[in-house]
């Protein structure tokens, strides 16, 4: 099969935009750096990477018969708020479990941003003592059983949609989008940079790049501080992505690269360089990106182009994954 024999729901505007960060480069003295924003491209609920990954997931929903979304992740997940919206836009219920993903002492960290959202927006909202784990939770399968019992019928979305035998399939497809865009400007990207959590954004992109004719490094940037675990997923899910859309080789394991140094020892907690890179962002380029995946991701990008680990001659896309309203739980950083 190719990725073109599977089905696809348009929940997006059409190709995200890339456009030079022309002010960063300059900034920073080495590699050329764009954006590619997947925050800017649909127009449900400020959209995100998890919208993307729905688009090729949302025909089995329909297909399945289910009336109910079950989802999960932390109190300000950003994948939670977007499932949300998709099952708003289908005329489904959602049914959303939020786990106590990051010890944050915000008193509205449960109350704001992608919660509120959720919440606006019709989902039913279960909160959890439950801490960050990447995993298949008990807290999920026990929301899938409940929607049963009730006479439901639920469709289970895992953390992130990684886990989801079509979970990778959307990014795959941007790697493609990158290819296209690239004949159109006439550049080509040498290295991606893009942020990792639970796998399956990071893992769909070395999928996609896998099958076309130039190489280039995709640098995942860990934000789960779980390196082992968040790479072990990447490397399992870009292998099942890679067979799926009929790449005719194995992946290699020097395709897979998590790196460490960004995330500080916790997921969602911001630290030094995380603010720092929140600040640069926004002050040299209006670009706004949250203190749990992006700070994190250009922290690493900023590190590895000053260092010259990202060589001067290079041209960098970063993948912009959205989550700004999460900003609204941390005002304390600012």
């Amino acid at each position: 099969m190719a990725l073109s024999d599977f089905d696809r729901y348009p929940l997006t505007f059409g190709p995200s935009p890339v456009h030079p960060l022309e002010r960063l480069t300059e900034h920073l003295r080495g590699a050329q750096i764009w954006a590619k924003r997947e925050d800017v491209n649909s127009g449900l609920a400020f959209g995100g990477n998890k919208t993307r990954k729905m688009e090729y997931i949302v025909p089995d929903i329909l297909a399945s018969g289910a009336d109910t979304l079950v989802s999960i992740g932390g109190y300000q997940s950003n994948h939670t708020r977007q499932v949300a919206a998709i099952a708003a836009k289908l005329g489904l219920k959602a049914r959303l479990v939020q786990e106590k993903w990051v010890d944050w002492p915000d008193a509205v960290n449960d109350k704001v941003g992608n919660i509120l959202l959720s919440r606006l927006m019709g989902a039913e909202v279960s909160l959890s003592p439950s801490g960050f784990d990447i995993g298949i939770r008990s807290s999920w399968q026990e929301a899938i059983a409940e929607v049963e019992e009730a006479g439901g019928v639920p469709y289970a979305i895992p953390a992130g949609a990684s886990e989801h035998k079509f979970g990778g399939l959307g990014f795959a497809n941007w790697a493609y989008e990158v290819e296209q865009q690239e004949k159109e400007l006439g550049i080509f990207f040498d290295t991606i940079v893009v942020c990792t959590v639970t796998g399956s954004t990071h893992a769909g992109m070395i999928a996609g790049f896998a099958g076309q004719d130039r190489p280039r490094q995709v640098l995942g940037i860990d934000a789960s501080a779980t390196l082992e675990k968040t790479h072990d997923q990447v490397s399992r899910i870009a292998r099942h992505t890679a067979e799926l859309i009929g790449l005719d080789r194995e992946l290699r394991d020097d395709e897979i690269t998590v790196l460490a140094g960004w995330a500080g020892d916790l997921y969602g907690i911001p630290v030094e360089s995380t603010v720092e890179a929140m600040r640069t962002s926004a002050q040299l380029e209006g670009m706004i990106i949250d203190p749990v995946y992006e700070g994190k991701s250009m922290a690493g990008l900023i590190d590895l182009v000053r260092s010259g680990q990202i060589s001067s001659d290079s041209t960098v896309l970063y993948a912009h994954l959205g989550g700004q309203p999460a900003l609204n739980a941390y005002s304390g950083i600012l």
